[in-house]
């Protein structure tokens, strides 16, 4: 397979396997642009992305522009002289000088198979939306968001009780393969290149806290999906007794009857909670400034009975 002088450009840990790809597959990595090291935990302590430390783990070059339009950085991407340019969940719009200057193209790896899911959260409302299945795409980057040409696809389904974090860590798996696939057709040529029916397309915009509230009138099964989807980040959560309540783990109860919210059974198993159509047990929950525990051990700490209401 013919090597290709690439920059890479990631930063959180989806990105990682697209880079350690690239390595393996022989490229001649030119740099590695990742977002700048950022506060993390409770003392902010600046802390570098996963790409980054991946990326120095191979003594590859870092750059870590706070804005990639800058004319300082764009003169120092165009002084390595890539053939293509990589980006796995960068972070940021590329600007279409940039756009413009490998001769391969910008390509993209994104966690949908587009035009479903564009936008920032692709897995997350595939998920959600109770998708039975999903993919990566490759794409030649384009101004408009996730709108390119699509190079190759491949898909993998998504199970009945799949987490959001679940799928992510096959995705990410499956997207190198797709890299290294989309890499060597466009080495040899054979790069098949597919415009996207704009009219199909739907989007997976940032989360908002509005999407993480539990709402009880919701059949069961929607919001099994919405728990399922929002873990391990950022949770999906209702009240009880005044106080946040996350809800990490979840399953479709046999139980049903009752108001939306209202707690119809409650032991060491869980606690089975009436929705709009349906019911779900909670198994695993973190109430408010605790840890995550198992749902039989909140009913016990905290007291949780039948005849409650969650809101």
């Amino acid at each position: 397979m013919s090597r290709l002088c690439a920059v890479f450009m990631g930063t959180p840990d989806f990105a990682v396997p697209c880079l350690d790809r690239l390595v393996a597959d022989g490229h001649d990595v030119a740099a590695v642009v990742t977002q700048p090291d950022r506060p993390k935990g409770r003392g902010g302590k600046l802390a570098a992305s996963p790409v980054k430390a991946a990326a120095a783990g191979y003594g590859l070059p870092v750059l870590q522009p706070e804005k990639i339009r800058a004319a300082e950085f764009m003169a120092a991407l165009a002084m390595l002289k890539p053939a293509v340019i990589v980006v796995v969940a960068f972070g940021q719009f590329l600007p279409r000088e940039m756009l413009a200057l490998p001769p391969l193209g910008c390509v993209n790896v994104h966690a949908s198979l587009l035009p479903r899911y564009r936008g920032a959260a692709p897995i997350h409302w595939a998920v959600m939306n109770g998708e039975t299945t999903t993919g990566v795409t490759t794409m030649y980057m384009d101004t408009g968001m996730d709108n390119g040409d699509m190079i190759l696809k491949a898909a993998t389904a998504i199970g009945p009780d799949d987490t959001t974090g679940e799928v992510h860590d096959r995705l990410k798996v499956l997207g190198a393969e797709l890299l290294a696939r989309t890499l060597a057709a466009l080495a040899d040529g054979t790069a098949p290149r597919a415009p996207q029916d704009g009219a199909a397309a739907t989007f997976a915009p940032l989360l908002t806290r509005a999407a993480e509230r539990i709402d009880w009138r919701r059949p069961a099964a929607a919001v099994h999906n919405q728990v399922r989807g929002l873990n391990p980040w950022p949770g999906a959560y209702c009240l009880h007794a005044g106080k946040v309540l996350k809800v990490w783990r979840s399953e479709l109860a046999a139980a049903g009857g009752g108001e939306p919210g209202r707690v119809v059974a409650a032991g060491e198993d869980g606690a089975v909670v009436a929705t709009g159509a349906g019911a779900v047990r909670l198994t695993e929950v973190q109430p408010e400034n605790r840890r995550r525990m198992a749902m039989g051990e909140f009913v016990r700490g905290y007291g949780l009975t039948v005849g409650e209401t969650l809101t």
